[in-house]
Order: structure tokens, then sequence, then C-alpha cells
């Protein structure tokens, strides 16, 4: 452990560890990105969201926590739809409106204090954000309150039943310690070993279950949720290909103990849908 005795003798601890930054988050952003498959993932996401909710092709439509090389701002306006981004890290603001190429397009302001009027959004994206946000249920009334009856909420984030490795922290099965021994990591990574998790100010704090982020989103105000278990159907390509998937997929979406136990494991991502006709504050 690479520990300074006089590390804060003459800087406030509230500062954290000097090496803290996200200059270099940049490049990494970038390459998980490209990665993952940008265009065919994002296409699938609003066939998605286009399977619970009527979604017209100039929709307005919030990225959230877009990140500085917002790709999918880029895909989401090459399919028509009107894209506004939002982004709290102002190092990374910049670098995002050069990434989009129009600076009033992406804002600046985050999940607790989004800088548009209310509900005058359709579908919000925020993925890999809520695990970082100080605030996770003012997040969530966030998202509702710029959210149009009816809209929809595409979240992703942090599952704390998963059996893979975290993408969060360089600690083996990270998401099932203790809550006493994670807020110990976060401490060591903000003051002492910033390399824990690979250099973020802000790293993540909140690990939730599908059922956690069911109970948040009511206290929010949204009415109905639904999994990835729930949107897709035997004739996707995910699901055609595997004689398997085929004959189980039914039974799981019908079944509310197969759909606990397949959620305990893919729980990560949920479909928030505002009730028709709520008034907003």
């Amino acid at each position: 452990m690479r520990v300074s005795t006089c590390l804060y003798t003459n800087r406030p601890m509230s500062e954290g560890h000097p090496e803290l930054n996200t200059e270099h988050l940049i490049g990494e952003t970038s390459k998980m990105l490209e990665a993952r498959g940008e265009i065919a993932r994002v296409q699938k996401q609003v066939t998605y969201i286009k399977r619970l909710v009527g979604l017209g092709n100039r929709a307005n439509v919030l990225v959230l926590g877009c990140g500085p090389q917002p790709q999918i701002i880029k895909i989401l306006t090459e399919m028509n739809f009107d894209v506004t981004g939002v982004e709290p890290v102002s190092r990374w603001l910049q670098s995002a409106r050069e990434s989009v190429g129009d600076p009033d397009r992406v804002l600046h302001g985050s999940a607790e204090r989004i800088p548009l009027p209310a509900e005058s959004q359709d579908v919000v994206f925020f993925e890999s954000v809520l695990e970082h946000v100080d605030s996770a249920i003012d997040a969530l009334r966030g998202i509702f309150r710029v959210l149009r009856p009816n809209g929809v909420a595409l979240i992703s984030t942090t599952n704390r039943h998963d059996l893979r490795p975290n993408a969060e922290y360089r600690v083996p099965l990270y998401q099932w310690l203790p809550a006493a021994v994670k807020e110990g990591y976060v401490h060591a990574h903000l003051h002492f070993r910033p390399e824990l998790a690979n250099y973020t100010p802000c790293p993540a704090v909140h690990w939730f279950s599908y059922v956690d982020l069911c109970r948040l989103g009511r206290e929010a105000g949204f009415s109905r949720f639904y999994s990835l278990l729930d949107v897709v159907r035997p004739d996707d390509a995910s699901i055609a290909g595997s004689w398997f998937r085929r004959r189980v997929l039914p039974m799981v979406q019908r079944s509310p103990w197969l759909r606990a136990v397949a959620l305990a494991i893919i729980g990560g991502t949920i479909f928030m849908v505002k009730r028709p006709g709520i008034d907003s504050d």
C-alpha cells in the first residue's frame, strides 16, 4: 500500500488523493465503447423501449451522464431522435461537446439537478451512472421530473448479486463484501490508493439488486418496471439461435419464482415507466 505519512500535511483531506483525475479515463472509455459494438447495442435498446411504449422518431431523448465521448448521442441523433446529453464532470464536458460537434447538445448538470424543464423528455438513458451518484433516490426523482407521462428511463447499474468480476474496483467479488468493508475500500481509494477504482474521483458507492431498483423507483414515483427478460422475444437473435433459450424464456417470463432467480443474476438493467397522467412537481 502506497501511503505517504505527509500526504495531507499541506493538502486538505477533503480534496482526496492528488492522483485522482479524469483525464486518462477518456481514452479508456473510448476503448470500452468500441468493444461493446455501440451501434448494435443502442439499436437493440431502442427496439426494447418501443416494445414498452409508443415512441415517435422525433422523440426527445436525454443521455444522462453521457461521458467524455458520447457515441450514443451520435447514434440516437442519426436515428432521428432529438437528443440532449448532460455531463456533471467539468473536464469531460468540453470533450463531450467536441465529440458530438454541437456545444448546445451537451449541458452541464447532474442527475440530481438536470437542467431541463419538467416533462420535456420521452426517454432517459442512464447507464453506469446510478452507482456513482451522491443520492440514488434524488437522481431517480430528477429523472422522473423531466420525463413525460408514459416516459421511460433505461437504467443499467451495478448488480450486487453478480458473480462475475466487477468493473468498478480492483477487488475480487467486491460487490459481495459487507457494507462496512466497502466503505473502507472507498475511503482507501479516495485518500491512499487511487488505483483501486481506476483513479476515478467518483467511485461506485451504490450496489443494487433488481428488487432494490424497483423499490427506489416506486419511491421516486415510477409505476411499472421491466427487466431485459420482459422485453426480449423468442425471435430475437440472442434467443432464436439457442433451442434452450427459446424453450426456457416463456417459462421464465411467466413464473414469478423463475423470474426472481434469473433477475438475481442479470438484474442490473431496468426500464422504469412513468404512469400516464401523473402530474409532476
